[in-house]
């Protein structure tokens, strides 16, 4: 499992290094980069709470490269997560290449996961996925189906699988959009205590429903998340109301 885990951050490395040497080729294409400064009352992904409740700061940054083609990162602090063996941070690294074609969307990404100040630095704690999404737009709204896949590492003590679909429409004459979504995460457990960081009590459900108001370069949005789990066997894995406000720049 170390070697598949050291196969698989060297094809990442890879990656980024052929993207770099990709940008002077790229250096016509004008798009700016655009970053994100956000704070919300939790960081919860996929109905999980990374920040075990508590208040997050993020910043994220896209790099397009050429058309369709984006470099992007993020960082947001998780104050000591248990989940994340004690990690002050997650870091996204990744890129993501979109494909637009009449009224749909297809969309391919890949993400590393890092975790800074995570004990146990032996074991290791990042993990990487890649993904692709399936989306169709008429007039304010759109339908969104995705597939996520982790491959077997040891920081998650397996594989993990995420299918999802959501929805969003834009509520016509306010800037206000309305969005709703359910996932589903699967995987085989080669560690048990390992795996329990993306699936606590084995394979589950999440659902959610948001509402975000869009003014310029200001947002903000409420959004209620839950899962099917049983939460008196996991922690911050119920039902939930983040709230979030964010300047883009």
């Amino acid at each position: 499992m170390l070697q598949t885990d050291r196969y698989f951050r060297l094809a990442w490395l890879g990656a980024w290094l052929l993207a770099g040497h990709a940008l002077p080729a790229a250096a016509q294409y004008a798009a700016s980069p655009t970053m994100t400064l956000e704070a919300a009352s939790d960081e919860r992904r996929r109905g999980l709470s990374w920040s075990e409740g508590d208040p997050v700061l993020r910043g994220s940054v896209s790099v397009p490269i050429a058309p369709g083609l984006s470099l992007d990162g993020a960082a947001t602090t998780l104050w000591g997560s248990d989940r994340h063996g004690g990690s002050d941070a997650a870091i996204d690294l990744g890129g993501t290449y979109a494909r637009q074609l009449g009224g749909f969307r297809l969309t391919a990404e890949g993400r590393y996961h890092l975790f800074p100040g995570a004990i146990d630095r032996g074991a290791g704690w990042s993990y990487g996925e890649v993904g692709a999404i399936a989306g169709f737009s008429l007039g304010p709204a759109s339908v969104d189906l995705g597939a996520r896949y982790a491959p077997r590492q040891s920081g998650i003590g397996g594989d993990n699988l995420y299918l999802s679909s959501s929805a969003a429409i834009g509520i016509p004459g306010t800037p206000l959009t309305l969005s709703g979504h359910v996932g589903r995460s699967s995987g085989d457990a080669r560690d048990p205590v390992r795996a329990a960081r993306l699936r606590p009590t084995g394979n589950y459900w999440d659902h959610g429903v948001a509402i975000d108001w869009y003014r310029g370069r200001w947002s903000a949005g409420l959004r209620y998340a839950d899962t099917d789990m049983d939460t008196s066997d996991s922690a911050h894995a119920g039902a939930s109301l983040i709230a979030r406000v964010g300047v883009t720049l």
